[in-house]
């Protein structure tokens, strides 16, 4: 995938698949450490000690639409490409950890994307499931929880298109003055 958002929406969407009801979606940017950190974390069905090894396995997959899995394999190939690593915790009826590591600037790293349109997009498809989206840069930080955006919104559905247009806004100022590309 050319833009690590499109990973990001894909780990998002397995979250959803194994029937989280809250993904916690972190993206730790460190000049200092040279390193970019994206974490998926969510607390749906989880995967046995066995299934979680295999799902670094591009021809091992639970869908039934298609033989082959290659969202995780294509993730950590990315990682991996840049000096990085990629680290999957899971635990049967608790919920998953995908960690990506990236060194940030590494020549082969590619650019993180429309992370508004991915969260925007998540949100929409899915309005009923808990979003934390956390991105710090350095000593700066922007947090979205829809969790919080419900209470505030009282009854007004989160896939709305003002409510929509305004999530992406938000998250467009917060992210404002925050470098992307580095």
């Amino acid at each position: 995938m050319r833009e690590l958002s499109l990973h990001i929406l894909d780990i998002a969407q397995n979250s959803i698949r194994a029937g989280a009801t809250e993904i916690q979606i972190r993206i730790d940017i460190s000049t200092m450490k040279d390193e970019l950190i994206i974490e998926i974390e969510d607390n749906g069905c989880g995967m046995s000690k066995e299934m979680a090894e295999k799902a670094l396995d591009p021809f091992m997959t639970t869908r039934t639409t298609r033989r082959v899995g290659l969202g995780l394999p294509l993730f950590k190939a990315a990682a991996e490409r840049c000096d990085g690593e990629l680290e999957l915790q899971s635990e049967e009826g608790k919920g998953t950890l995908v960690r990506a590591r990236f060194k940030l600037s590494h020549i082969d790293r590619a650019p993180l994307g429309d992370i508004a349109g991915t969260i925007v997009t998540l949100i929409q498809g899915n309005p009923e499931i808990d979003f934390i989206y956390r991105h710090r840069y350095d000593d700066q930080e922007y947090c979205l929880s829809t969790r919080m955006l419900r209470r505030e919104l009282e009854g007004i559905p989160l896939n709305h298109p003002e409510v929509l247009e305004f999530i992406a806004k938000d998250i467009s100022l917060g992210l404002n003055g925050m470098p992307m590309e580095v």
